[in-house]
């Protein structure tokens, strides 16, 4: 790839496609994480709404429009979606997901060490060992399809 010129934009690579290997190995992990929420007795739209909000945080709109479909396929509703970014000014959500969604939250921001105990010591309180465990792989799974959305720049495109 040529260098750009100054003061253009940077073409990116879609790093998916330039390393398949890799890429299929994340594949395969959300494939692993997927059947470990489901045996942990996660929900799928609680998966969804995981995803979604790791993808609002990171600011992944190529993510953010796949998992927004994919929760709404779930059952989710556009109520609940439509306030997730505001989840803990609503009474919408169990204290499951709750519990689940601030636990997400702390794994995608590590550095806020009070912030990630007090979400552990709520996923302790509403969720098992086993959906702790899920949840987390959850969010580290979508923070990973996250950066490479991110750094290759998927277009998000109109609906047709």
């Amino acid at each position: 790839m040529s260098s750009p010129t100054p003061g253009s934009a940077t073409q990116r690579i879609f790093i998916d496609k330039q390393s398949p290997k890799a890429y299929h190995a994340l594949m395969q992990t959300s494939e692993a994480v997927r059947a470990v929420a489901a045996d942990a007795g996660l929900d799928r739209t609680l998966v969804e709404l995981i995803n979604l909000r790791v993808s609002q945080i990171n600011g992944c709109a190529y993510c953010l429009h796949i998992h927004t479909r994919a929760a709404l396929r779930a059952g989710e509703t556009t109520q609940r979606l439509g306030v997730l970014a505001a989840w803990r000014d609503t009474e919408l959500f169990t204290p499951g997901e709750r519990a689940a969604l601030a636990l997400a939250e702390s794994t995608t921001q590590p550095a806020d060490t009070a912030a990630q105990e007090s979400a552990y010591a709520a996923a302790r309180d509403a969720l098992t060992d086993d959906q702790i465990s899920a949840v987390i792989w959850v969010a580290i799974t979508i923070n990973a399809f996250n950066r490479v959305s991110i750094m290759s720049k998927h277009p998000v495109r109109a609906d047709r």
